[in-house]
């Protein structure tokens, strides 16, 4: 077994709360609110800086330049056709482009920023495989159904399935599979706590999201 596959493991009932929750069950469906998804967009919208910030550090970070390439070309696509897709959606549902951090939205900030500050390439690679897995997790499933569907939410299904994210994600765990090898027993239960913290943090964003959250005009 993989140290990804092992880490998932170990956070199984999270990981699967989370990757089959009734808030993506219903965006697959379209049968989401609109107020729902346009309070969940301008959340997730806020998580971009930081993520972009922490995603930079790992390929700043990365022992080669083989290594980085991936991450690098992922950096585009997340400040290209994926901030795109977020201003195009938001202008469509007539909202605000973002909202006020709610409680979920910061903690999940603060790991980033905790991860990035760290200097530590797995410890980022704990919160970036994570971050992408879950979602091709939840979403590779219903690629098929994207067309179908209103654009914020079918994109947000092709953005987050496919051979191309498939290989990101693909990437994000050799990184860390390969890191793993070469850490102590103390680094490795660093790794562990930080991507258990990531997964139960996940959960409790699609908790929220699915509560809804307060939608900025």
């Amino acid at each position: 077994m993989t140290a990804t596959a092992q880490l998932q493991s170990l956070v199984s009932d999270d990981w699967h709360a989370a990757t089959h929750h009734a808030f993506t069950d219903a965006l697959v469906d379209g049968t989401l609110c609109t107020d729902k998804m346009a309070g969940y967009l301008q959340q997730d919208y806020l998580f971009v800086e930081g993520f972009v910030r922490l995603l930079a550090s790992a390929v700043a970070h990365a022992p080669t330049l083989a290594d980085a390439v991936p991450g690098a070309q992922f950096l585009g696509l997340i400040c290209g056709p994926e901030n795109t897709y977020f201003l195009r959606s938001l202008e469509a549902l007539d909202v605000a482009p973002t909202g006020v951090a709610a409680p979920e939205t910061v903690a999940f900030q603060q790991l980033m920023d905790e991860a990035r500050m760290s200097g530590r390439y797995e410890i980022m690679l704990s919160v970036l495989t994570v971050a992408e897995w879950i979602y091709l997790d939840w979403a590779a499933p219903y690629e098929d159904r994207a067309e179908d569907l209103p654009f914020w939410f079918g994109e947000w299904i092709t953005l987050h399935a496919g051979e191309g994210f498939t290989g990101v994600v693909s990437y994000l765990r050799g990184q860390l599979d390969t890191a793993w090898e070469t850490l102590d027993d103390t680094a490795r239960k660093e790794v562990t706590a930080t991507f258990t913290k990531a997964v139960k943090l996940e959960r409790a964003f699609f908790d929220a999201s699915w509560a809804g959250f307060p939608v900025a005009k």
